[in-house]
């Protein structure tokens, strides 16, 4: 049974409409907490109020990018959550902008109200990253610390589910290319991590569970190469595709080529091709500090036990291909 705070507690979410978002959103309603979410456009954010009770839940109009704007949608909460990010760059939506300005926009907005702050960020934030998007995380992180010093900071592996854009995006892939890109061999190492236990971190964050100033690092249960898990995706949809092994250097060109492809529309960018330089997973640090999924107490789910349940339409003869639907 849920037990809802006497006071409710009111959060403010930028970036709650999108795919992490929405679990988030679902994960604080349960806990009894109202929600206030922060979204340059509240008419995509109707979805959300099925998820909790009547009125719990409003969409505000934000743009992170707007100081004004963070610093309205912020007055009156109790903690700001950040969620907000990008994975290709395009027009005044830059790396820099979004994971750094922002982040620090929104955590200087929630100190000047005495908010606590939970920002999420990635595994692989590196000021001295060859990538522009793994700079702009660990800069947002630093400009989030430096204004709300006992912030929490969470770092997740590639994250998946119903919407993901990894392992949906290779599916639909698989339905029309005769193969699947491997780019320097395909051995980059992820550790990819269930958007609903994500979600739970962060509420857990927002209900004073977790300790402030720390940063935690949120991986699955298993390990996979970047080829082991087009292998695992393949058997999922019941195709067989080449894997092609793609050279750094033509990788790279490629992802130069993409690099002028707008609206997200391009397969790779060449800071993509970047960010496969490192593997993505949870550090043995991380591990010893109990900083992690298992160190909060939370069993992660497998990606067998969850992707079937969403990637069986991609299958030749969709959910009737394996002799049942949708598990």
């Amino acid at each position: 049974m849920t037990r809802y705070p006497s006071d409710p507690t009111l959060v403010t979410v930028f970036g709650g409409s999108g795919f992490l978002g929405r679990h988030v959103v679902q994960a604080l309603a349960r806990r009894g907490f109202r929600i206030r979410v922060a979204c340059r456009n509240p008419n995509t954010a109707h979805h959300l109020q099925p998820l909790g009770d009547v009125g719990q839940i409003v969409a505000v109009k934000a743009n992170i990018r707007d100081d004004e704007a963070v610093a309205r949608v912020c007055q009156g909460a109790d903690h700001v959550v950040n969620l907000v990010g990008i994975l290709m760059e395009g027009g005044k939506q830059t790396f820099d902008a979004i994971q750094h300005e922002g982040a620090a926009s929104v955590a200087r907005a929630a100190a000047q109200v005495g908010a606590g702050v939970t920002f999420v960020s990635a595994i692989g934030a590196d000021d001295d990253s060859t990538s522009a998007y793994a700079r702009a995380k660990a800069k947002g992180e630093q400009a989030v610390l430096d204004a709300v010093p006992d912030a929490v900071i969470l770092r997740p592996s590639i994250i998946f589910g119903p919407e993901d854009s990894f392992f949906n995006r290779f599916a639909e892939m698989s339905r029309f290319s005769p193969a699947l890109p491997l780019i320097a061999g395909g051995d980059t190492k992820f550790q990819p991590v269930y958007v609903a236990d994500v979600a739970e971190v962060v509420a857990r964050s927002v209900a004073g569970e977790l300790q402030g100033g720390t940063v935690y690092e949120l991986g699955g249960p298993e390990v996979f190469t970047f080829k082991e898990l087009m292998e695992i995706v393949l058997d999922q949809v019941d195709r067989k595709r080449l894997l092609l092994t793609l050279p750094k250097p033509i990788a790279s060109m490629m992802g130069a080529v993409g690099d002028l492809i707008p609206f997200g529309l391009a397969p790779i960018t060449s800071d993509q091709v970047k960010q496969l330089d490192n593997d993505n997973i949870v550090s043995d640090e991380a591990k010893s500090d109990g900083r992690t999924l298992e160190g909060l107490g939370i069993v992660p789910h497998t990606i067998r036990a969850v992707i079937p349940s969403y990637i069986w339409r991609y299958r030749p003869e969709g959910e009737f291909n394996r002799g049942h639907g949708p598990v």
